[in-house]
């Protein structure tokens, strides 16, 4: 459908169980913004302080981890960022409830 809103939904989940769901109107977040928003959604559920620094640190330094980066996935918008707990964001229509992806 021609002029359909489109909206970011944002999904955390523990193993299989979801433990976070919010949805926000696309032009709200940039891309940039987008990614930032998963790495601290998924520092804040399941990383120690430490493992924060790490992600931060310097590549192939002595302290240095991936457990912030944010992957892209698919011909859709699709970002996903943590091994567990994870967060996933995806571009839907705004009136879906049912979770299919939309096309942007």
């Amino acid at each position: 459908m021609v002029g359909t809103k489109k909206q970011w939904r944002i999904r955390g989940y523990d193993s299989t169980t979801p433990i976070y769901e919010r949805r926000v109107d696309s032009g709200q977040l940039t891309e940039r913004q987008l990614r930032a928003l998963l790495m601290a959604l998924t520092a804040k559920a399941g990383l120690t302080f430490d493992e924060i620094v790490g992600a931060y640190a310097t590549r192939r330094s002595k302290i240095a981890n991936d457990f912030l980066h944010v992957h892209r996935d698919g011909p859709f918008p699709r970002f996903m960022c943590g091994d567990n707990p994870y967060f996933i964001a995806d571009i839907v229509d705004a009136d879906d409830q049912g979770g299919i992806r939309a096309r942007i």
